[in-house]
Parts: C-alpha cells; sequence; structure tokens
C-alpha cells in the first residue's frame, strides 16, 4: 500500500460509505508485454482482459506465461490501498475491470455492496489445490466471489546487528529509545492497530474510551518513526535507514534475504494477519477470461512462481510441495500456523469510527 495523505483517506471515507484502509500494502505492476501499468481501465477487447492489483505482487513472468498460453491479452492496472481500489472501480462504468484483488476485510464490502459476482466454480478446476485452512472465511463464506492468492501478518523487523534489546512484542516498539529508528506501514488501520494490539485492545476497537487510549499510545511512535512506507519497507531496512520495522511479513522475508542479520518477530499480543483475494466485478466484460486467468493462477506450477518472487504466505498446498523445504523451513513466507490463528484482520467499521482513527492518523503524521 502507498502512502496515503488525510485529505486521501477522507475523501475515501466519504465516498466508500464506511470503508476502510488496509492491508494489503504489497503487490505488482507487469511491464513488459502487452499489460499496461498504473492507467485507467484498458477497453475491454475481444479476448482480452483488464485486471486491476496491487502494486509488486503478480510476476510479470507469469502474466506473459498466460497470454502465451491463452493469446487473451492481459491489461493491467494497479493501486495501492483497498480504498484507492474502491474509489476507481465506483468510478468506472460497470465491469470496466474484470479481476480485482481485494483484501479479506474488502471482499466482505464489496459483496454488501453488490460489487462483485459470483465465481463459477465448476470452471474453478484448481481450487482443490487450496489448503482448507483458507477457505470458507468469514468475509466470504463458501467462497462464492473471492479465492484466496496470498497473506501473511503486519510483523517486527528487527535489524540484529544494530538493535540488541530482545524484541518480542508490538509495545516494544514505543520504547523512546528508538527515535527515529523504525520503518511503518503507511496505513492507518495497521498503525492504528498496532497501538490498540500493544495495549491488548482489538484492532477494531469502537468504545470511545479505549480509542482515546489508544490516540495516547499511538503518539509515542511521533518521534520513534523515521518513515512511512508501505510499497517497499524492505528498502529502508535493506540500506540500514532503518534498524527496526513494522511492515508485511513478505516485505520482511524479501530483506532477511539481502541482510541476514534482519529478523522478523511475531509479536506475542497477536499480529495483523491479512488475505488478499481474485474477484471478478460484477458486469465485468471479460468474465470467461478472467475464470481461465483465476484456474491459472491456482495452478501449482503457477503458484509456485508467484511464491519464487514474492514471499508471502501461499494458500496453494500443491505449490507448497512443489516450493520444499526452503519455503516451509522460512517462518517469515510460511508464517506458523498459531501465528495465524492467534491473531485479528482488520474489519469493517462504522464511519463515525473510521472518522475518529482518521484524526488520530492525521495528529500523528503531522
Amino acid at each position: 500500500m502507498k502512502k496515503k495523505q488525510m485529505i486521501g483517506a477522507l475523501l475515501a471515507l466519504s465516498v466508500l460509505l464506511g470503508s476502510m484502509t488496509a492491508c494489503g500494502g504489497k503487490i505488482s505492476t507487469t511491464g513488459g508485454g502487452s499489460a499496461s501499468t498504473g492507467g485507467t481501465s484498458a477497453a475491454a477487447g475481444k479476448g482480452g482482459l483488464n485486471l486491476y492489483v496491487w502494486t509488486e505482487y503478480v510476476p510479470d513472468s507469469v502474466i506473459q506465461n498466460f497470454e502465451k498460453q491463452t493469446g487473451i491479452q492481459v491489461n493491467v492496472s494497479t493501486y495501492s490501498t483497498n480504498e484507492d481500489m474502491l474509489a476507481k472501480v465506483k468510478s468506472e462504468s460497470e465491469g470496466a475491470f474484470d479481476i480485482v484483488q481485494p483484501s479479506d476485510y474488502m471482499v466482505e464490502q464489496m459483496i454488501k455492496q453488490g460489487m462483485l459476482q459470483k465465481l463459477d466454480q465448476s470452471k474453478l478446476t484448481n481450487l482443490k489445490n487450496i489448503s482448507s485452512v483458507f477457505l470458507d472465511q468469514s468475509y466470504d463464506p463458501g467462497n462464492q466471489y473471492s479465492v484466496p492468492y496470498l497473506g501473511g501478518v503486519a510483523g517486527i523487523a528487527v535489524n540484529t546487528s544494530k538493535i540488541k534489546d530482545q524484541i518480542t512484542s508490538y509495545a516494544d516498539l514505543f520504547n523512546p529509545k528508538y527515535k527515529k529508528s523504525i520503518v511503518a506501514l503507511d496505513d492507518y488501520r495497521a498503525v492504528l492497530g498496532m497501538a490498540a494490539r500493544s495495549l491488548g485492545m482489538s484492532m477494531n476497537e469502537t468504545d470511545g474510551a479505549k480509542i482515546a487510549q489508544i490516540r495516547t499510545q499511538a503518539l509515542k511512535l511521533k518521534d520513534n518513526i523515521k518513515l512511512y512506507d508501505s510499497d517497499s519497507p524492505k528498502s529502508a531496512l535493506i540500506a540500514g535507514d532503518c534498524s527496526l520495522g513494522f511492515c508485511w511479513s513478505g516485505e520482511i522475508a524479501l530483506a532477511i534475504k539481502e541482510n541476514p542479520a534482519i529478523k522478523i518477530v511475531f509479536p506475542k499480543e497477536g499480529a495483523y494477519v491479512f488475505f488478499d483475494n481474485w474477484c471478478i466485478t460484477k458486469g465485468a466484460k471479460n468474465a470467461a477470461n478472467a475464470n481461465k486467468f483465476i484456474n491459472y493462477m491456482m495452478d501449482a506450477q503457477t503458484a509456485k512462481a508467484v511464491s519464487d518472487e514474492f514471499a508471502y504466505l501461499q494458500p496453494n498446498k500443491a505449490a507448497v510441495e512443489l516450493l520444499g523445504g526452503s519455503y516451509k523451513n522460512n517462518p517469515a513466507e510460511n508464517v506458523p500456523e498459531d501465528v495465524i490463528q492467534k491473531g485479528e484482520h482488520v474489519k469493517n467499521l462504522d464511519t463515525a469510527t473510521l472518522a475518529k482513527y482518521n484524526a488520530i492518523w492525521t495528529e500523528l503524521k503531522k
């Protein structure tokens, strides 16, 4: 997820009728071939497919291989937050994008707003490759509208060559000794959720008194956070600009590959957990091609190729077997099941509560 100014958050708040910022701060633009990136939706042509996906999350090679196999031209636009995606889909004509990639809570919100169409599971023969652990989630019972793509947690990155303290919790990041040491997600629900978890509260608190306590706690981070970055927080860790990070597990895994002194810590309070999903929009002009693409993305070899490039939690059990021990034994990539079970998902909250969180976020970042 990209950096997000308050004015953008408030605009999203008013446009989206109670939406929230999210997880997902992950993901990819396709660069070569026929893919187009970052712009408005491409005109849907016969044999085409219009994707709207997270920045840096889908490998170029995977898109190009699908085009080669099927002859379907794939046009790719990217976004940095769930709210940006929702606002853009709302602003375009129905079906301008065939496939979107919302995080868990946003799937639920788009279903409620009638923005997604049910999947034709008879066409999704590779759904059998997805582990049952990741199916039938509360945001989409029965996976009528979504299938999981990748997931993970917001973990703590520690450069052990610089930080000699034993970091075990989100609460440790509030220590004033870590002034200007942290790269944090540029995501108000994630950061304020982390503050809530550090106090033993839910990321989804709605009680005014508790939100006031979260504000007090969050403002302690003002001097500790050197940089807000949801697109590539690993860069500040690898460069040594920040010795601590509050960022996505996949980003931490990539940072570890560049600098083995960096370690991942799963907070003892329970981490922020996310899943990102494939969905087909209501009125999609290329629905048949969309089903082909989603089925292709659930192919074991395709999913392995994704995990070879993007180090997130892989729900595809067939791909996990192909990935072998290097993935299975890497907790930054293959986040342990007990961490997932102990963690918490961001949920949709009412507009008044989100306004309170937005106000705290503005105060924290100004």
